[in-house]
């Protein structure tokens, strides 16, 4: 055994208002979710944990943290679908919340406030941790049946999400806000995590990448340890095409909504973005920065919305 790694007690790069900010109590977790204690083991240094390149591991710690932290009654999600590593998932939540922060910095919570999850998943993630800190009600959209079915089950599965989150099939695949939001029908805020890979095999390459760097070695084959499918994954042009065909409609409904926002895996993909919410007319665009660990990652967010309007919407939000 290697000699034990010192921690920092909190993980500071993360959210304040993060409840993953302190490691992992896997002895709280297991209390929780018993089935978690069969994927805990003793790590190189003698720390517990689990084997993140497990993904019936990951699945069992995303269960546990659910139930810790959330308050889950029930969250399964069909094999091969996407694994969301929770703590980055609840930072988007979290400086959402703070994008809608009042004029006295007062965050607005309840139901009334509404957002809507473009690509809600299988997972129906942010809907789960949005409505657990926030109280906030959801929108969820997808293209993909199995999906749909999956978020549905999610949100039938738990009693707070029965009466706050509403799953929408979003039937056309090129569309984000057609049919789903209904013309008299306004969020406070969209969100997106979309597939930031232009092919699977630029998700391989990025997979094996990812392995080899953690592992320090190189897998026979890729292994996409969070799973996933095509639709969460990879697209057609990446995310450069995916948020700029998402802006350009996002202008058809520029009165129905705050915040439009979209994670942007790849730093290069600001340039293009702010030349196109320049060409749109955008009234005003801010990048959100958010640290996990080693990694760095960001939402943009825009409004149609001018200074006077984004007031009086927000003093409604605080009402």
């Amino acid at each position: 055994m290697q000699k034990k790694k010192e921690h920092p007690k909190v993980k500071s790069q993360l959210h304040p208002r993060s409840q993953h900010r302190e490691r992992y109590n896997f002895d709280l977790l297991i209390k929780s979710s018993p089935k978690l204690a069969a994927f805990v083991a003793p790590n190189k240094y003698g720390d517990d944990s689990v084997d993140f390149f497990n993904p019936k591991a990951v699945l069992a710690l995303n269960k546990a943290l659910l139930k810790h932290h959330y308050g889950v009654e029930f969250w399964e999600i069909p094999e091969h679908y996407l694994c969301p590593p929770i703590p980055g998932r609840a930072d988007y939540i979290h400086n959402i919340a703070d994008l809608l922060k009042g004029n006295e910095g007062e965050i607005p919570k309840g139901n009334h406030i509404k957002g809507l999850d473009i690509g809600v998943g299988a997972s129906c993630i942010y809907p789960i941790i949005g409505n657990h800190e926030y109280g906030w009600s959801f929108i969820g959209s997808d293209t993909n049946e199995t999906a749909i079915v999956s978020a549905k089950a999610i949100e039938q599965g738990n009693s707070k999400l029965k009466s706050n989150v509403e799953i929408r099939r979003q039937e056309q695949s090129n569309a984000f806000f057609k049919d789903i939001l209904k013309p008299d029908e306004k969020v406070d805020f969209t969100m997106c995590n979309p597939p930031f890979h232009a092919s699977i095999e630029d998700a391989q390459k990025a997979s094996l990448k990812k392995i080899k760097n953690l592992k320090g070695r190189r897998p026979s084959q890729a292994v996409l340890n969070f799973g996933g499918q095509q639709n969460e994954l990879w697209t057609k042009g990446g995310e450069a095409r995916f948020i700029k065909d998402m802006i350009y409609e996002s202008r058809n409904f520029g009165k129905q909504c705050l915040w439009f926002t979209s994670l942007i895996s790849k730093e290069v993909t600001l340039k293009p973005t702010y030349k196109i919410l320049t060409k749109v007319k955008a009234t005003d665009v801010k990048t959100i920065t958010m640290g996990q660990g080693q990694k760095v990652s960001r939402f943009i967010a825009w409004t149609f919305l001018s200074k006077q309007e984004q007031k009086e919407w927000s003093h409604r939000l605080m009402s």
